[in-house]
């Protein structure tokens, strides 16, 4: 069982929480409650592929797991940090994988590949979790662990028999998957080679412009710019919004409302140190010394997987809390333990553990005094929210009585009025005091822009639970400002075009000179301000070099060639010095990790083409509001509509 989730599921994202949850069920006594879980969400379905669900809690849980691991390769320090659309990526990935993993399961149904009932029960009775002290098979603790956990032996057998069939399908596609020496070598090269460069930069704002630009320069700098020099439409509006927030604001939170509060959620405000730990179970200590004996590195925990054996379990479990660990022992040795430090062997109930701390979220305590704001707008917001349907039919009413005049004042509504863009600034350029939420305002101020002048105001729900009503009653049309109206923003903007042709020309005349004779470093007389970098690479450029220069050093195929380009408000002129190419003796595990990615890549690859043809003959049936509910949550973003 544990070789099905390790070939079937560790391998991919969604295995290594499902493991991690077998794991820690197994080892201690707490498997009843995970698979209890499990079973009771049958009805949230997220896809389904034949006669298998994708349950919205394994797929939910799956992208909660993965998000540390992508941040961690993307050098963030918070899953929080990456970017909408890379996470959103990442669950489109994920959904695909778990439809892949219910095809393959349909698959061998399809063939009718049979088990033996020989292989089914040694592949039981092959579970740690299933052994007694003595190593053998105990029939009294596996029916012991089958009644807590709410599984019938009957289904136990079907799943084996499952993951065995399976295993006949997928094992071939990973096992088979080699990359090529020289594909290996060419990445290798790529990622652990580091350049040098020579560079000089010319700053817009370090050029002197003696000249004063006479009044037909002018002119037709104006002329030949016009979208410097616009003024755009100006609507006066008058606005009223309602929200929880609006409501919240007016409403009395005392201290003794707050002190309840932060009691009752003193669970919140005291979170406990997190440890995220990779961890392998196997059945004796000597292979679990051997196991320790390989793992000198983080980067060897590819390795130590595939040589774990078939009887063991090694799983990733992220953001673990000590109380997590069902073993009290275990636990305490993993919160006790150094990270990046391979710890063991450590005795537990399955067996001989071996494992590593990959990261450390130290305890936080927040005091009273310090959440004390966020508690009253929270609990202010909560409050507002129930009272908010009241008082909008009240609004709704009082709008179509006597529009934005017969407003009453304790409704808690807010009231805006002022000249304001289409950007929603003000003449000051500041923005204009419209409340709410970014969301929020631009959907009033694209109703300002869209509602005629003299409309009657209507009140509208827009995103976040805002409502809103709007009256324009004075449009000031855009137009081009004459010579006359710019003034000195026409010579300002002279002045810095004329220091930018400037600096251009200084950086090109480096740059010719550069190319001509063989880099900057050659140039006579030598340049003032020429810059010498220390080694840098590629996936790590040094971050006193403009990224722009990065990205153009890493194209260039030998030293003494140079290249220009603009960083912020400067020109950048560099040469490439030298390229050193490292020795992959030298650097052992990181070409074992480049050969292992990109095994695992090709791998990838060739599973989800089985995938894709497997797909003509099981058609997956998603469920696209679960789906977008679940990337809505994992990208921090509204579902499309949902504010409407």
């Amino acid at each position: 069982m544990l070789s099905f989730l390790y070939r079937v599921f560790v391998d991919s994202w969604v295995g290594r929480i499902v493991a991690g949850l077998f794991f820690l069920a197994f080892i201690g006594f707490g498997m009843g409650d995970v698979l209890l879980n499990i079973g009771t969400e049958r009805a949230d379905v997220a896809a389904r592929v034949g006669n298998r669900p994708i349950l919205v809690q394994t797929y939910q849980t799956a992208l909660q797991t993965e998000m540390p691991q992508v941040a961690q390769s993307m050098h963030l320090a918070d899953p929080s940090q990456i970017p909408a659309a890379t996470r959103e990526q990442v669950a489109q990935q994920v959904l695909g994988r778990l439809m892949l993993q219910a095809e393959i399961a349909e698959a061998a149904d399809r063939h009718g590949l049979i088990v033996p009932d020989s292989v089914v029960r040694d592949e039981i009775f092959s579970i740690p979790a299933f052994k007694g002290r003595d190593g053998q098979f105990d029939r009294a603790l596996f029916n012991d662990r089958l009644r807590r956990s709410g599984m019938t032996e009957g289904r136990l057998i079907e799943l084996v028999q499952q993951e065995q069939a399976s295993r006949v399908l997928l094992q071939p596609i990973r096992d088979g998957v080699a990359a090529p020496d020289v594909m290996v070598r060419r990445v290798f090269d790529f990622e652990a080679q580091t350049r040098t460069i020579d560079l000089v930069r010319v700053p817009f704002a370090a050029q002197d412009v003696t000249a004063t630009p006479t009044a037909a320069q002018l002119a037709r700098y104006q002329a030949n710019h016009p979208w410097e020099f616009t003024v755009p439409e100006y609507r006066h509006a008058r606005i009223v919004v309602l929200s929880a927030d609006t409501i919240g604001q007016r409403l009395d939170i005392t201290d003794a409302d707050l002190h309840q509060t932060y009691e009752a959620q003193a669970q919140t405000f005291n979170q406990p140190e997190r440890r995220s730990v990779q961890i392998v179970t196997v059945p004796t200590e000597d292979r679990a010394r051997a196991l320790a004996a390989q793992w000198t590195d983080g980067g060897a925990w590819a390795s130590v997987q595939k040589n774990a054996g078939k009887d063991a379990a090694a799983v990733e479990l992220p953001g673990i809390k000590v109380g997590d660990v069902p073993s009290a022992d275990l636990g305490k040795q993993i919160f006790a333990a150094p990270a990046n430090a391979t710890q063991g062997p450590v005795r537990s109930e399955g067996g001989w553990v071996v494992f590593r701390i990959t990261g450390i979220s130290p305890a936080h305590f927040s005091p009273y005094d310090d959440v004390k704001q966020a508690l009253h707008d929270k609990l202010a917001h909560d409050r507002a929210q129930a009272l908010l349907a009241d008082r909008v039919q009240k609004l709704q009413d009082a709008i179509a009585g006597g529009g934005l005049d017969a407003i009453p004042t304790d409704l808690a509504a807010t009231a805006v009025s002022g000249d304001l863009d289409a950007q929603g600034l003000t003449h000051e350029g500041t923005p204009a005091p419209i409340p709410g939420s970014d969301a929020a305002r631009q959907a009033i101020i694209a109703r300002v822009f869209s509602q005629a002048k003299g409309a009657n105001p209507e009140l509208v729900q827009g995103p976040d639970g805002v409502w809103y009503a709007v009256a324009v009653d004075g449009v000031t049309p855009g137009h081009v400002q004459t010579l006359a109206e710019a003034g000195p923003k026409v010579a300002s903007a002279w002045q810095a075009a004329a220091r930018r042709h400037m600096a251009d020309e200084q950086a090109t005349a480096y740059y010719t000179q550069a190319a001509g004779q063989g880099g900057l470093g050659h140039v006579s007389p030598a340049i003032a301000g020429l810059e010498h970098s220390q080694p840098i690479l590629p996936m790590q450029p040094a971050p006193e070099i403009p990224r722009e220069v990065a990205a153009l050093i890493f194209r260039l195929s030998q030293p003494g060639q140079s290249v220009m380009t603009q960083a912020d408000d400067s020109y950048v002129v560099a040469t490439l010095t030298a390229i050193n190419h490292p020795d992959p003796a030298t650097q052992k595990n990181l070409y074992d990790r480049v050969r292992a990615g990109l095994g695992q890549s090709m791998g990838d690859d060739i599973e989800m083409s089985y995938g894709a043809a497997l797909e003509g003959i099981v058609k997956p049936k998603p469920n696209n509001g679960a789906i977008q509910a679940v990337m809505a949550e994992v990208t921090g973003q509204q579902k499309a509509g949902a504010a409407q």
